[in-house]
């Protein structure tokens, strides 16, 4: 279901949470309000009906911990530090905003050669192509279903290393390109990516840039997409359950060697997957799994609280 824009009207409100709980327990990720972050917002109190939330025009997810109803926001590379508001309908007619405020993140560096100039700049046929398949994903990241999400707390999608951390900003052959939107593992061709929470297959295919590809719909405008396979084992519209096979490792489209590529995405803002592994997964690499969103921090949470 897609989501319809309500119009905002202020008032106080509650306040930004304190912090997520621990990934542990598997029910929020860690908080990083930071641009390619995510915040964690008080949004209203249970047992009463879960409010719908919107950020920039776009519904956000909504989970329940407790006696309490929080907004898990995706807050994309691109945005500027400073307040920020959320929109909150309550019930059919009540709307009411909530402002929550965004540091800033500097991301590293990242210098990439291709000895492909074509997958560095694209002929012109291969731009047409490039712009369908942009659209289709467009599509894909926008979807908002109301089926619950399985976990917050992911397992990693596949063994191997850590290759390359979220938000890196990359340069290739010594031109600047967009800030890299995922978490790249590193492994052998061959090795298998399992679903690292159960959803449904909602776009499969094979891209310019990103090669053999999946996306998952994990429910509230959670997507997750997994690039550059040697195979795609999943068919469009699908159901996966946690652990379930989608594909194996490859080095299709933009690649220097096999890997795969895992992307994040919350109300259509592609986010740190760190942020969403659970604390079994980030012990497997502690400091290639620890969240570029906190800096490279070692990665801690304490117990939420919610003013009103």
């Amino acid at each position: 279901m897609r989501y319809l824009h309500f119009l905002p009207a202020f008032a106080p409100g509650l306040a930004l949470c304190a912090a997520a709980v621990s990934a542990s327990q598997g029910v929020l990720p860690l908080t990083a309000p930071v641009p390619g972050g995510v915040a964690i917002v008080c949004v209203g109190r249970a047992p009463g009906p879960a409010p719908q939330v919107a950020f920039d025009g776009q519904r956000v997810l909504v989970a329940r911990v407790g006696d309490v109803w929080h907004a898990v926001v995706g807050l994309p590379l691109a945005l500027r530090p400073g307040a920020h508001e959320l929109s909150v309908l309550d019930g059919e007619t009540s709307v009411r905003t909530i402002r929550f405020d965004v540091g800033s993140r500097k991301y590293e560096t990242q210098h990439l050669v291709l000895a492909d100039r074509r997958q560095v700049d694209p002929a012109p046929e291969d731009l047409r192509r490039i712009a369908r398949e942009q659209e289709a994903l467009a599509r894909a990241f926008s979807t908002f279903s109301d089926a619950a999400t399985d976990s917050l707390a992911f397992a990693l999608p596949s063994e191997g290393r850590i290759s390359s951390s979220f938000g890196l900003r990359r340069i290739l052959n010594n031109e600047p390109r967009q800030p890299h939107s995922g978490l790249d593992i590193a492994a052998p061709a061959g090795t298998p990516i399992a679903a690292p929470a159960a959803g449904t297959v909602i776009e499969t295919g094979d891209y310019f840039f990103n090669g053999l590809t999946v996306l998952l719909d994990h429910g509230q405008g959670m997507i997750t997409m997994y690039n550059h396979l040697s195979q795609i084992d999943v068919a469009k519209g699908a159901r996966v359950a946690r652990g379930e096979r989608i594909g194996a490792v490859g080095q299709t489209g933009r690649v220097t060697g096999p890997h795969l590529h895992w992307s994040v995405s919350l109300n259509n803002a592609r986010v740190d997957p760190a942020l969403f592994l659970s604390s079994e997964a980030r012990k497997q690499d502690l400091a290639g799994l620890r969240p570029a969103a906190l800096g490279g921090a070692p990665a801690e949470s304490a117990p939420v609280r919610c003013s009103e």
